[in-house]
């Protein structure tokens, strides 16, 4: 029996993903596609690390974060026919523990789109901010997952630019 898992994006206006998840066209993801997940999320951290802008780095953070949950959606999600819901509200279902976590990153959500707008703004300590945030939220997914720690984000590529 083969695996596959099919995930749709809800673009917003502007072309952008707004991190809508809906269902799995199988009832067991693979392995690798949690790691995958796992690794384009980390991917995504060291890319905002090295983003010029405060908005960029603010956006690939929170990508970075929606994959980590995503991840952990597929984990630990049976397939089911409903309507696409965001990660951030599925994942209290999932996993209580990280429920202040899905709060926190469904603000930071609305916050991206309204970057990707262009109708907000983010300063470097916000966007340098989200980073370790987000890092802390991958990592707290790898243990969740039983999965060990990825060592930290190298010290070079610490976002403090004032960009």
């Amino acid at each position: 029996m083969s695996t596959a898992t099919s995930t749709r994006t809800e673009t917003a206006p502007g072309g952008s993903s707004r991190g809508m998840l809906p269902t799995a066209t199988s009832s067991a993801p693979t392995a690798s596609s949690v790691l995958d997940l796992l690794d384009r999320s980390r991917d995504g951290l060291v890319q905002a690390c090295h983003s010029s802008s405060a908005a960029d780095r603010y956006t690939q953070a929170h990508l970075a974060a929606l994959r980590a949950a995503a991840a952990l959606l597929a984990a630990r999600s049976a397939s089911s026919r409903s309507r696409p819901r965001s990660v951030w509200e599925m994942l209290p279902a999932v996993a209580p523990e990280l429920t202040e976590w899905a709060v926190f990153f469904a603000s930071s959500g609305r916050r991206r789109l309204a970057l990707e707008r262009g109708s907000a703004t983010v300063t470097a300590r916000e966007a340098d901010d989200l980073v370790r945030q987000c890092e802390s939220f991958l990592e707290l997914v790898r243990g969740v997952l039983h999965l060990p720690f990825a060592p930290p984000l190298p010290g070079e590529l610490a976002p403090t630019s004032a960009r």
